[in-house]
Parts: C-alpha cells; sequence; structure tokens
C-alpha cells in the first residue's frame, strides 16, 4: 500500500459508550490516518468526564448533534445524527474519500422509536452500498462464525433457508476470506438447522432437502466446505481445529459460542460490500456511559482488523 489507509470511525450512539470508547484510541498505534465521524464537542466531554486525554492525532470530521446527549439516556431526537455518521462513513468509502470503516454501537430501538425503520448496520449499510446479499461475520483470534441469517425472530428462520440465498452466502464467505483475510483455500464448516443435523430427517428435513445438496454441489464446484454438522459438537476444540470458519444457520446457534470465547475482543464484520466494515462485538452499554469503565479492546481489534482487510485487499489489486 503506497500510502497510510484512511479509516473512517463512526462514534455511534451518543447516550452509549461509543463516545468514550474513541478517547481510548492512540493514534500512533495503527499505520493509518483515523478519522472520527461525530461531534467532536460530545467526544471531548465524554472524554473530560472519564478522566481521559483525547488523542491530537486523530482527525474529526464533524457531525452537530441535534440534540445534547445524556450518558445513559437514550433520545429519538438523535437518531438521524446516528445515520448521518453511517452515510458519510460508507458513502466516503464508495467515492475513495476513505478505505475502510470501523463503527461504533448503535441502538436500534431507538432509531425504530424515531420513526426510522431499521433492523441494524449489516442491513443499513447494504442498502447504502445497492449489496443484494451482505453477510454478518464475527471473529475471535482463533473463531470465525457467519451468519445464514441475521435479525430474525426464531419462529421465521426455517422458512428463511433456501439453497440460493445459501448459495451466494458461502460463495461471498469463500471470495472474502480470500480477498480480504488472506486465507487461500478457507474451510467452510456449515452448521445443520436442526438438532444432531436433522438426524437423518427424524428432527426435520431442512438438511436432507436443502443443504446436503448444496453442500455436494459446491464440493462439485471445488469449493472448500463440508457439513451439515451438529451445531452442539461442531463448537468443540476437535470439531473447530480445521475450520476456518463456521456458517450457523441463525444467530443464536453461532454468536453466544463465539462470544463467550472472546467477548470484548471480538470483532464484527460485513462481508458482501463493495466497502470494508469492522465492529465492535457488543452494545451501547447504557449502564455504563461516562463511568469510565467501559473496556475499549473490541474497538480496538475492529481498527487492526480494517487495516489488515485493507492490506490484504491491496494487494490483490
Amino acid at each position: 500500500m503506497s500510502k497510510q489507509p484512511v479509516i473512517a470511525i463512526t462514534s455511534g450512539e451518543p447516550a452509549g459508550i461509543g463516545p468514550e470508547l474513541i478517547a481510548d484510541i492512540i493514534a500512533d498505534q495503527y499505520d493509518a490516518e483515523l478519522v472520527v465521524i461525530g461531534d467532536e464537542a460530545l467526544i471531548r466531554q465524554r472524554a473530560e468526564v472519564t478522566g481521559k486525554t483525547l488523542d491530537d492525532a486523530l482527525q474529526f470530521h464533524q457531525v452537530d448533534l441535534a440534540k445534547q446527549a445524556s450518558p445513559g439516556k437514550l433520545d429519538p431526537a438523535n437518531a438521524a445524527y446516528v445515520l448521518k455518521t453511517l452515510d458519510i462513513a460508507c458513502l466516503g468509502c464508495l467515492d475513495g474519500q476513505f478505505d475502510a470503516m470501523v463503527t461504533a454501537p448503535i441502538q436500534k430501538d431507538i432509531i425504530n422509536r424515531a420513526g426510522i425503520p431499521f433492523s441494524g448496520h449489516t442491513e443499513y449499510l447494504a442498502k447504502l452500498c445497492k449489496a443484494p446479499k451482505p453477510v454478518m461475520m464475527l471473529a475471535t483470534e482463533h473463531l470465525r462464525v457467519a451468519l445464514a441469517t441475521t435479525h430474525l425472530p426464531l419462529r421465521e428462520v426455517a422458512d428463511a433457508i433456501n439453497a440460493r440465498e445459501l448459495e451466494q452466502i458461502i460463495r461471498i464467505l469463500d471470495h472474502d476470506l480470500r480477498r480480504r483475510f488472506g486465507l487461500p483455500r478457507p474451510h467452510i464448516k456449515v452448521c445443520g438447522l436442526n438438532p444432531h443435523a436433522g438426524e437423518n430427517g427424524y428432527l426435520g428435513m431442512e438438511e436432507i432437502d436443502i443443504i446436503i445438496p448444496l453442500i455436494e454441489h459446491l464440493q462439485q464446484q471445488g469449493l472448500n466446505i463440508s457439513g451439515p454438522w451438529p451445531a452442539d459438537t461442531l463448537f468443540t476444540s476437535d470439531g473447530l481445529q480445521d475450520a476456518d470458519v463456521v456458517l450457523a444457520m441463525y444467530h443464536d446457534q453461532g454468536l453466544p459460542v463465539l462470544k463467550y470465547s472472546g467477548f470484548n475482543h471480538a470483532i464484527n464484520t460485513t462481508l458482501g460490500l463493495p466497502v470494508i466494515r469492522s465492529s465492535v462485538d457488543h452494545g451501547t452499554a447504557l449502564s455504563l456511559a461516562a463511568s469510565g469503565q467501559a473496556r475499549p479492546h473490541s474497538l480496538f481489534a475492529a481498527i487492526k482488523s480494517a487495516l489488515l482487510q485493507c492490506k490484504n485487499e491491496s494487494a490483490q489489486k
């Protein structure tokens, strides 16, 4: 890479811990220019309250709050502010102003309470990018888990599992793990949907009707993919030993294991986008806002992941 990458960092929900986490960043620890998208006065105020010193090497793209934010107290008036920071970061990545974006946590319910339909970062950024199939993947140092479905009620999950979308997701996983994570032939281990991966149809037919035929087809196409594996035995040290990524069928099948193994040190990244987006693995932690007790390690890991993805993608050009 001929120059330092420029990383946009959105400041997240202003009532949450995002602003004070940004105050923990020491810019010269990263081979990048770091540009914070948000209200600089808010972040400086939160740094002062928590006894931190904001690094002068951080750059700011100013976005004004609609209303002064109080720690721990959500206000629908600032929902548009949160979305504007995402718009600036994402569109800036699309037009080449930024090389990647890192997102601090936001609060989905307050955006919806403001009358703006919103299901999460993943879906929102995909719409901005006109990307047909975003893929959510969380990662620790030793484990990656991607999701076939994201923020769906559990009763809707089985109906959302179909061969066409699963194939899209798996091909995106294979492509982005090669291009952005430097894995030459990633092994994708696929969870079954049902207990015991359906137990030969006794506990459900999705494996027999959808998942197994698709895996066999993709194996014939040359992908390094296996399964469907029962989730309860796949998420063991033996089951994960040869896995580069696990594809879980739904949110709470895969993410509790990943967060148990690496919470506050893991990252969330969105694959299938034309931009690089990395994020923290946690929420807004309203009860910790302005307490000085919020831990910044996941934000640090998200910045490092964004830089790694920039480096690997640049090497492919």
